[in-house]
């Protein structure tokens, strides 16, 4: 698919199946047992400042207020990008992010919380499982999604890193969780840093730069640009990641905003990036 503006490189490809546009990786389109994909904006049935695959219920109720058809909309953008990729919505677990390093073992029973059910956890901004069936679904418009994926014991993890997940290197603590569940080696461990604001866009005060001492470069008045790419990165090796299986997306939600939302350039007014990762449930789908 081509989009202006865009061209695929060696960390990122843009994909284009059924109308919905969608982003993969190619460090991970090598594992054959994995789904993962990064929604845009296009391809979905939403409208105004949500065009068009917003995927959250609550910013789709927050702009269309008494509107019977919000959460229609929503469902049907889940079922488009579900088809893309290559899912069931039905098996979608989705993460309750307030900007914490917590981390959680997903199981099979978990499959549809958050899009068949409700939520029956809170304060969730990672995820990680071994078991084949559940998607792993986490949200975003700025900030950094982690992918992780350890072919040798077949598991994996998403987490949301925002500067406060960051500071509080809610990477090194997947990678942790993973090891403590699954036995998993970082060494082993596929990476992937979403993508999310670049530096150049992300100015922040001197209390949030004080966290990131490497990544933040003062600007004058008091005011710095933050590098959340270098940051996880530096994160995930001192977590022990190898450099090589580390992959930076390199692509800025600011700075593509009529490709992915971005909720500084939107100054709020925005829908829902998601990003998914699953284990494949059934052999005969891995190629």
């Amino acid at each position: 698919m081509r989009f202006d503006g865009f061209a695929d490189t060696a960390a990122v490809r843009l994909n284009e199946r059924d109308g919905a546009a969608f982003l993969t990786f190619p460090i991970l389109e090598g594992e054959s047992w994995l789904v993962h994909g990064f929604s845009t904006r296009l391809g979905g049935v939403s409208t105004g400042c949500l065009s068009s695959m917003n995927l959250s219920f609550a910013r789709e109720e927050m702009e269309c207020p008494d509107d019977p058809a919000a959460e229609d909309r929503v469902r049907e953008n889940f079922r488009r990008i579900g088809q893309a990729i290559g899912f069931s919505p039905e098996n979608l677990v989705f993460s309750a992010q307030t900007h914490t390093s917590n981390v959680r073992l997903v199981t099979a029973s978990d499959a549809g919380t958050g899009f068949t059910r409700p939520l029956s956890w809170t304060d969730v901004d990672g995820f990680v499982t071994n078991v084949p069936g559940p998607v792993l679904a986490a949200f975003f418009a700025d900030c950094v999604p982690l992918f992780f994926a350890d072919p040798v014991r077949r598991a994996i993890g998403l987490s949301h890193s925002g500067w406060r997940g960051t500071a509080a290197m809610i990477g090194k603590c997947t990678v942790e969780r993973m090891q403590s569940a699954f036995g998993s080696r970082p060494e082993d461990i596929l990476a992937v840093i979403g993508p999310s604001i670049s530096k150049s866009a992300y100015e922040v005060s001197a209390d949030v730069a004080e966290y990131f001492p490497l990544e933040a470069e003062a600007k004058g008045d008091g005011k710095y640009l933050l590098d959340l790419w270098a940051a996880n990165r530096r994160i995930l090796i001192s977590a022990g990641l190898l450099p090589e299986h580390i992959a930076v997306a390199g692509l800025c939600t600011y700075a593509n905003a009529d490709l992915l939302f971005s909720h500084r350039k939107s100054h709020g007014r925005r829908g829902n990036l998601a990003a998914f990762l699953g284990i494949r449930q059934d052999p005969a789908d891995v190629s």
